[in-house]
């Protein structure tokens, strides 16, 4: 099944086109609706797809959570997706999507994978409140296909807060400060709940300020008003917000996008943009560099998160090095 996934170099293009590839999935036919639903997870996250190998079985762990299997020298862990979505499906999950997000391994078991479909990402669109709240609000955008219809793609880091508690332990957010300098305010975007929640916890462990987007697009129009409020005010934008932080994949606006838009724009001069993505390989971080990111800095590392934001503040002169 290794003939479905793509170089590193070409889907890295495709995300600066503010485009992407999904791996199509299925997880069987819910023995309720009768309906067989299609989902999707970007491909640049999927380091393999095999037949279902040997799992061994561990004590104590969350019931979508299969086991442990032992694959080239790595351990992952094995999450069922049709328990965690609670489908209640009448077939069994055949396929092994193994996958990498932020540093981690994990293998997800689905019923079937169908196909890789590239999509433009202003054709994927934040859910509706209704659908957002479907398989326990793990539907973070979705799209329509011609020969698929409705795609569902997933808040994949849920799974892993609910399965793994990768990103709930309280001693992440130890030995973050307060900064003296408390007026700093950073917009952020994130099309992730769960990622979203750990943001605003490390910016209010600095002492920041914070302004809210759910993706590209929504980060872009508000930062436009805040230009056209300061013109009014015969203010700069950055009396009004002092650094961006944006995802790298989002609905309607990737932060490639969003980031070159910034940079091209001379309202926000002086304005640092940090890109913040549980994709951690040197190509997109050199594809971040390319489009005028002041920093990149790995997902669900909040320590690592505070730091990288004091160092860029500092380095455009929007806190001093001995607030820091």
């Amino acid at each position: 099944m290794s003939e479905l996934l793509q170089s590193v170099d070409e889907r890295t293009r495709l995300a600066g086109a503010n485009r992407l590839e999904v791996l199509l999935f299925s997880l069987g036919r819910d023995a309720r609706s009768g309906r067989e639903e299609v989902f999707g997870i970007n491909v640049f996250k999927v380091r393999e797809v095999m037949h279902v190998p040997e799992i061994t079985r561990v004590p104590d762990v969350p019931e979508s959570v299969e086991g442990i299997v032992r694959l080239r020298g790595d351990t992952l862990p094995v999450i069922n997706l049709q328990k965690f979505c609670n489908l209640g499906a009448e077939d069994k999950p055949g396929i092994l999507i193994v996958t990498e997000y932020n540093r981690h391994l994990q293998g997800f078991l689905v019923h079937s994978v169908d196909s890789i479909k590239r999509m433009a990402w202003r054709d994927v669109k934040v859910p509706p409140p209704m659908m957002a709240d479907r398989h326990g609000g793990l539907v973070t955008a979705v799209s329509t296909t011609d020969d698929h219809g409705l795609v569902m793609i997933l808040d994949v880091e849920k799974v892993l807060a609910e399965t793994a508690g990768l990103y709930d332990d309280e001693h992440l957010f130890d030995e973050i400060t307060e900064d003296d300098r408390t007026d700093i305010t950073v917009l952020f975007a994130d099309d992730s709940a769960i990622a979203r929640k750990q943001i605003e916890r490390t910016l209010k462990a600095l002492g920041y300020k914070s302004i809210m987007a759910v993706n590209g697009q929504e980060a872009w129009e508000k930062l436009e008003k805040m230009a056209e409020e300061a013109e009014s005010a015969d203010q700069h934008v950055r009396d009004r917000v002092q650094l961006v932080l944006t995802d790298i994949e989002m609905p309607e606006m990737d932060g490639y996008v969003l980031t070159r838009k910034i940079k091209k724009d001379g309202r926000f001069d002086g304005i640092p943009v940090v890109m913040h993505s549980s994709l951690t390989t040197e190509s997109n971080q050199a594809l971040g560099a390319s489009v005028g990111s002041d920093g990149y800095v790995a997902k669900f590392e909040p320590r690592e998160l505070a730091t990288t934001l004091r160092e860029v503040l500092v380095q455009h002169g929007l806190v001093d090095g001995a607030d820091a």
